[in-house]
Formats: C-alpha cells, sequence, structure tokens
C-alpha cells in the first residue's frame, strides 16, 4: 500500500511541476512580447525602421564603448550597432520559444531592414559599422559584427531560408579577417584600433563558428571553433576561479576586469564543443565556469516578502542576458535547473520591481535604484531573457 501512496505521490508532484511549468512559460511569453511592444513604442524614430539609443530620447548622449574618444562624442539621432542589434537577438528568441512566423516578419520588415543601415560595403571585406553607413564612416568591431553573426545562423536553423546563412556566413568573412599571429592567434577587438584582443570577441567567436558548423556541416567552422575555444581559455581564463578576463593587449598585459558575458560565452561554448564531440572535458569546463559565474555574479537576497534567493548584481543587463545563453546551453546537457530556477526567480522578481509606467527596465536587480535614462539594449535584453525562459520551459 505504502509503494501505491509514494507512486500516486509523485505521479501528482509531476503533474502539478508539468502544469506550473506551463503556466511560467505562459507569463514569461507575455512578458516578452510586453517589453518587445514597450521597446518599439518608446524607441522607434519616425518614419524609419532605426531606433533612438535611450528613453528619453536626448540628442546630446555621447556613448561610453566605442574606441574613438571622437566619434563617442558625436551626438547621433539614431542608436550604434550594438544597442539596435539586441533586437535581432529578442525578436530570434521570441521566434525560437513560439514558433510563430509573425516573429520572421517582424525580422524581414522591421529588423533586418534597419540593420541593412549600418552595412558598409567600401571597405573589405564588408560588415557591419558601429553607425549608419549614411554618417561618416565609423568603426567596425570584430565583437559587434560576432553577435549578428550568431543571430544569423540561429535564424538560418530555425527556417532554413538560405539568405540568412549566406550573411552570416559573409560575417565570419569579416571576422576571420580579425586574426593574425600577434599573441599566437584570436580576434581583436576594433578594425581600426588593433590594440588587444578580447574575451568578447574570441568566445562568441568560438560559439559563432561551431554554430556555422552545425548548420554547413562544413568542419573548417569547427575547427576554428575550437581554437577560439583553446586560445581564449590559455590566455584569459583566471585559473583560479575558472572565470574569464576582459582582453589582453600586444603586450601581454592583461585587463582582469571579469564581466558576466565573457563567461557566459566561454560556458556556452564550451557546452557546445561538449555537444559535437561528447568529450567530457569540455562538460566540465562548462560546469565549472556555471559554479563560479552563479556565486561570483550573484548574491544572497531577501524580498521584502521574506522570499530569499540569489540576486543578479548590477550589471549591464545585456551581458547578464549573454550570459544567460551559456546557462540555457548546459541546462539542455546535463537537466540541472538550479541556475534556470534562479534566473526565473530574478526575472519574476525584476516584473515588478525594476519596470517603469512605461513598461521599460531600470538596470539595479533589487530594485532600489532607478535610472533616469533607460538604454535600448537593456530592453532587448529583457526581452531576450523572458523568452528564452519561455523556450526551456515549453
Amino acid at each position: 500500500m505504502k509503494k501505491t501512496h509514494i507512486l500516486l505521490f509523485t505521479i501528482c508532484a509531476g503533474i502539478l511541476l508539468s502544469c506550473n511549468r506551463k503556466e511560467e512559460n505562459s507569463e514569461n511569453l507575455q512578458r516578452a512580447r510586453l517589453t518587445l511592444d514597450s521597446l518599439y513604442q518608446n524607441y522607434s524614430a519616425p518614419n524609419t525602421n532605426l531606433l533612438r539609443e535611450n528613453y528619453p530620447f536626448d540628442n546630446t548622449f555621447t556613448a561610453t564603448y566605442l574606441a574613438s574618444q571622437e566619434q563617442a562624442n558625436s551626438a547621433n539621432q539614431y542608436s550604434y550597432l550594438w544597442p539596435y542589434s539586441g533586437t535581432f537577438s529578442a525578436v530570434n528568441a521570441l521566434f525560437e520559444a513560439t514558433n510563430d512566423k509573425k516573429y520572421q516578419e517582424i525580422l524581414d520588415t522591421k529588423v533586418l531592414p534597419g540593420l541593412e543601415e549600418y552595412f558598409d560595403q567600401k571597405r573589405n571585406p564588408p560588415a557591419y559599422a558601429s553607425y549608419i553607413n549614411t554618417a561618416p564612416e565609423s568603426d567596425r568591431f570584430y565583437d559587434d559584427n560576432v553577435w549578428l553573426g550568431i543571430d544569423f545562423t540561429d535564424t538560418y536553423m530555425m527556417t532554413k531560408e538560405q539568405k540568412y546563412l549566406d550573411k552570416a556566413k559573409l560575417i565570419w568573412t569579416f571576422v576571420a579577417s580579425g586574426i593574425d599571429d600577434n599573441l599566437d592567434g584570436g580576434i581583436y577587438w576594433c578594425e581600426q584600433k588593433k590594440e588587444s584582443k578580447n574575451t568578447c570577441s574570441n568566445a562568441p567567436g568560438s560559439v559563432f563558428a561551431l554554430k556555422l558548423f552545425e548548420a554547413t556541416k562544413d568542419s573548417v567552422y569547427f575547427y576554428q571553433g575550437k581554437d577560439l575555444y583553446e586560445w581564449t581559455k590559455k590566455h584569459l581564463q583566471d585559473s583560479s576561479d575558472y572565470l574569464y578576463y576582459d582582453n589582453i593587449r600586444l603586450d601581454g598585459k592583461i585587463g582582469e576586469a571579469k564581466y558576466p558575458y565573457n563567461s557566459g560565452q566561454m560556458m556556452q561554448s564550451a557546452a557546445l564543443l561538449y555537444k559535437l564531440t561528447k568529450d567530457k572535458i569540455y562538460l566540465s569546463d562548462a560546469q565549472n565556469i556555471a559554479k563560479s559565474a552563479h556565486n561570483h555574479f550573484f548574491a544572497n537576497f531577501t524580498s521584502a516578502e521574506g522570499e530569499q534567493f540569489m540576486l543578479l548584481k548590477k550589471s549591464d543587463i545585456w551581458f547578464i542576458a549573454v550570459m544567460f545563453r551559456g546557462f540555457a546551453e548546459l541546462y539542455h546537457l546535463d537537466n540541472d535547473r538550479t541556475y534556470i530556477d534562479t534566473f526565473q526567480k530574478n526575472l519574476n522578481f525584476a516584473w515588478n520591481s525594476m519596470r517603469d509606467t512605461h513598461g521599460l527596465f531600470s538596470t539595479d536587480w533589487s530594485g532600489k535604484q532607478k535610472d533616469d535614462k533607460k538604454w535600448l539594449l537593456t530592453q532587448a535584453a529583457m526581452v531576450e531573457m523572458y523568452a528564452r525562459l519561455a523556450a526551456i520551459n515549453k
């Protein structure tokens, strides 16, 4: 009799958990959709497919993330490429979570036409520049292009439409042109300022190449992705905690800042390498990075209602969204929900604590600090995370 009761309890618990997951899935999708709507309502530049950098819009905004101070100090009507590209990832994530063709239509009629305004064919190889091509010539970043290449490859894998793969391969040609023999390999950060080789170009460069291998079965991409993974691990990993430093200069000096996306992309690359090779050293690498990232980028937190969980530390929200890609890739291999559940708790809390009356998010996960200006890329990153959670739970 006892065994029967235990079996019934287990079955009921499983059904309840499944129902809760379906409810979470529906809620995450709704939040992703509403945030995407808020993004386009508040950042769209009239009569264009382009977007503003911030809300409220301020044409005196200057960027802090560019290599050229002259360009960074220029006031611009439209977003730079990096924040704009976040909408590609956001809509892609919704497309993956829903299989709804309307998101492909948004890509083809809104996101990608706007993106083409950054496409620079004047320089070889062609690639996306950091600002629109009707403005004075701007720098081209290898990492900016890597993120786009990953998105184009993902879109191809969902649709099998050749136009997306063609663009991804074109972008890879540019990215690979940023590799030379200095420091025994590795991709530079900026085409015009070849002063450092950064984790943010090499780790996702590895992910991009491995995804291209999955898409094309061309082993050249596999070996390029594997080489980039090994180069980054050798030159930029902190062996004391498995996390990744930001960059190495040509003189060998290490930039020791640790950002969520750098370790997250090496986690994703390791997970992909394990998926492709079944070599357990890569699974171990991914799991070691995951455990350390969870310890480093989160902190113990108790909400006003008394709920205790690990809260994300304040950081660039998009860096966190890209880190989440690594956790999601690992979850598909080991089915350990520890980190996924932690992200779900953070994103549940964020919905009520970080949003304003326009449906836009600040950057402090505790909800205590409110931003006067809301960055476009922050909103895109939130869409992406809610959609990725929905895809995991579906």
